[in-house]
This record gives structure tokens, C-alpha cells and sequence, in this order.
């Protein structure tokens, strides 16, 4: 390209490969199939060694990634955001593929119902007047809320197709509205981070304590359970302990890494932000329930 070439996007000087003004490549030759994929996947999935380098510290290293944000070093590695829906989506994904119900209950071949997981949902959801039975059938008392009654009829209707379709139903529905409700877990969860830290912060000047730095946190530990959704979908059972094992202690060990203090308040904050955090997070199953059932 001459040295008084003009760039096509923003009408700069670009005598280079790229314009100084805008960034924009100033050779507009089309890409072949092979480039087209790979810059797809480098711009949107990042699958290139950032990622790797990411996983492989965002599933052996709690709290890493997240110090690591703070300290600034953060080109290396995949945002918290794009690290965060990149792998929700592949989760769901899998999900998909795998054929395992993501989050509300876990279907077996023969269509049988986890009974504990529905309880859980009954439990949290029963100041709304909401109740599931094994057999899928729903029971939605609107009480002071007459605004909810034209969902009855669309539940009537779903509580009268065989079990097999109300499966069916609730399955697909589940998993298009999932990644929404996980979406909208997040700033929740900072949020409870924040209640969970607030104070002068005499003792620990260092802690994070904006609610933007909780949110990078949340993000990469969500990132973690997405991840470990994944392998949880496509290993066999009897390699599914060991991940579980290390789930329980990798929220206290990243929240100690990230949040410093002593190993006891670590465990304290941990357990009172996880109780609070899985009451929405049944609520948000018995949202996402009643949207497979309503919303076709």
C-alpha cells in the first residue's frame, strides 16, 4: 500500500498494515474460510493461549485470576466478563448436547424425577404459592397477586400433556432462559460479597471493597461453576466426587486469597454469602420454571 493511501473506515493517513487514527487493517482483501474462522474464534471465544492460560488458572489457582485483575496484569488473560459468557454459553451448550437437565432437576433415562431438587424448589418458592409435584404438575395459588392469574390457564393446560411432553417443555425451556437468570445471579452475588466485607476496612486497607471489584470476583467464580457444569455433563459419575470435593473448598480458599483475613472469617463470610445466595439462586429456578411452562 503507497504511503498516501487513505484509510477506507475513518480517511486517515494509513501508511502501514493498520491505521494510526482508527486501528482499522488497511488491506481489505476478503479473508479466506480458514482466517474467517480463526479470527472468530480469537475475537469472540478467545480460543487461542490467553484462554488455556486462563482456564488453567481459573480452575487450579482460587483467587488468581482476580489478583491478578486488581494488579493490572490483564491482557494476558481472558476479561471477567468475556471469561463469563463465553463459558456460560458453552455450558449450556453442553447442556444441550449432553441432554442433562442444567439446573433444575437431573432426568434420568427412564424420566424419573430428582424428588429433592423439586422439594428445594417448593421450599423456596412457596411464599409465591407455588408447588411441583414428581409428576411435573404445577399448583399456582396467585393469592395477593391477581395480576399472575391468566398463568393458570397456560399451567391447566400444561398440567393436562403426558409426562413425557411436560418434560420435554421444561427441559427446552430451562435451557433458553438459563443463561438469563445466570446473567442475573451475578450482580447479586457481588452484592452479598459487598454486604458480607462492608466495613472501615482499618484491619485490611488492601481488601477490595467496591462493588466493581466484587463483580470481577463473582465473575470468575461463576466462571469456575460453568466450568465445572461442564465436566460434571460429560464425565462419568464416579469422576464427578473428586470435582465436588473441590467446589466446597474452592469458594473459601479464593475468597481468602482475593479477600485476605483469617481462615475462620473466610469460612464465616463463605457460608453466609452461600446460604443467602442459594435462596435466589431457587428462586431463580422457580422463575425459570414458570417462563418453560408460560413462555413458548
Amino acid at each position: 500500500m503507497s504511503a498516501g493511501t487513505a484509510c477506507r473506515n475513518c480517511g486517515a493517513p494509513a501508511p502501514g498494515s493498520y491505521c494510526p487514527a482508527c486501528g482499522q487493517e488497511t488491506d481489505l482483501a476478503l479473508p479466506s474460510a480458514t482466517n474467517f474462522l480463526r479470527e472468530a474464534a480469537g475475537r469472540y471465544v478467545a480460543l487461542d493461549g490467553r484462554m488455556w492460560r486462563t482456564l488453567f488458572n481459573l480452575m487450579l489457582r482460587p483467587g488468581f485470576l482476580t489478583r491478578e485483575y486488581f494488579a493490572g496484569r490483564r491482557r494476558r488473560y481472558v476479561r471477567p466478563a468475556k471469561l463469563f459468557i463465553t463459558l456460560s454459553i458453552a455450558m449450556f451448550a453442553v447442556f444441550r448436547y449432553a441432554g442433562h437437565a442444567p439446573m433444575l432437576v437431573e432426568a434420568s433415562a427412564t424420566g424419573k424425577v430428582d424428588a429433592a431438587a423439586l422439594e428445594g424448589v417448593n421450599r423456596e418458592a412457596g411464599a409465591a404459592g407455588l408447588s411441583i409435584s414428581p409428576d411435573f404438575d404445577i399448583d399456582l395459588d396467585v393469592g395477593a397477586w391477581p395480576r399472575l392469574a391468566p398463568l393458570r390457564r397456560r399451567i391447566e393446560a400444561f398440567n393436562r400433556l403426558p409426562h413425557e411432553e411436560k418434560s420435554a417443555q421444561i427441559y427446552s425451556g430451562t435451557l433458553r432462559y438459563a443463561p438469563y437468570a445466570a446473567i442475573g445471579l451475578l450482580p447479586v452475588s457481588a452484592l452479598l460479597l459487598q454486604l458480607a466485607y462492608a466495613g472501615s476496612g482499618r484491619r485490611h486497607p488492601l481488601r477490595p471493597r467496591r462493588y466493581a471489584a466484587h463483580l470481577v470476583y463473582a465473575a470468575h467464580n461463576h466462571a469456575f461453576l460453568f466450568v465445572l457444569g461442564i465436566l460434571f455433563a460429560l464425565l462419568p459419575s464416579p469422576l464427578r466426587m473428586p470435582l465436588a470435593l473441590w467446589a466446597l473448598g474452592y469458594g473459601i480458599v479464593s475468597m481468602r486469597v482475593v479477600y485476605g483475613g483469617r481462615w475462620s472469617g473466610a469460612l464465616a463470610r463463605a457460608l453466609m454469602t452461600g446460604v443467602a445466595y442459594s435462596f435466589f439462586f431457587m428462586l431463580a429456578i422457580a422463575a425459570l420454571l414458570v417462563a418453560a411452562i408460560t413462555l413458548r
